[in-house]
């Protein structure tokens, strides 16, 4: 804190958490340690860089008043983080019950033969507070398996990825056919292959039986004939259906 015989000035160095093309703004607080009305006024070697409200003002007897300083947006970052910029504070003792609208000029004139408190201030820029990690949540129950982290908190991909495909290669591969089924198959070759002999055997029979029927003169048909041609055609619709 700078201590003066008017005012007390919190804090004695402006600093501004400095980031580029972003507006900042920092506070004092000046406190009047006498019973007297006290003017003040705030300069600076580069007013085109900064606002001050207000730049004028009275603090009144054993009171406090706050002084914000803006920075305009910057576009680069200085060297070094470092600033040359200062400001000064001057102070006069006021008439009793004055304000900010009866402050001039003179008052803070020296060569007047008043009595003018001056205080430096000079500007730090400083790094601004880093914000804080996200935190991530555990997943949740039924979710994928996660990597596992050694213990330097690295993630084990590797591992990771050879216990997945181990997962995948130890799962069996659903099977197509169940004994019921195959068995079932394979009766049904069976019947079909039988049938299919039997089919050769009637035709064999049934081409012998043309033959007798052309040797023979009668103009009629074999009543034997008939039945095995309608046996035959039974057959096969039955095993054909089936299959």
């Amino acid at each position: 804190m700078s201590t003066g015989d008017l005012l007390s000035i919190e804090p004695q160095e402006l600093q501004f958490p400095f980031e580029p093309r972003k507006q900042i703004s920092c506070s004092l607080q000046l406190f009047n340690k006498t019973d007297n009305y006290v003017a003040f006024k705030v300069k600076t070697t580069n007013p085109k860089k900064y606002c001050v409200r207000p730049n004028t003002g009275i603090v009144m007897p054993k009171s406090s008043c706050d002084v914000t300083v803006t920075m305009q947006a910057q576009k680069e970052v200085p060297p070094d983080m470092q600033c040359r910029d200062k400001f000064l504070l001057q102070s006069v003792v006021a008439s009793p019950g004055a304000a900010a609208k009866d402050i001039t000029p003179e008052m803070f004139n020296k060569e007047s033969g008043h009595h003018v408190e001056e205080s430096k201030l000079r500007v730090v820029y400083v790094a601004p507070p880093r914000p804080p990690s996200p935190v991530h949540e555990g997943s949740e129950e039924g979710s994928s398996p996660r990597a596992s982290v050694s213990d330097n908190g690295n993630i084990n991909t590797s591992e990771f990825t050879t216990v997945t495909s181990r997962a995948f290669a130890a799962r069996p591969e659903p099977q197509d056919n169940s004994s019921e089924t195959k068995a079932l198959i394979s009766k049904l070759t069976e019947e079909k292959s039988s049938a299919v002999q039997q089919n050769n055997k009637l035709q064999q029979e049934l081409e012998l039986l043309r033959r007798e029927a052309n040797k023979s003169r009668g103009g009629g048909i074999p009543l034997i004939f008939v039945l095995l041609v309608g046996l035959i055609g039974i057959i096969l619709g039955y095993f054909l259906k089936k299959t």
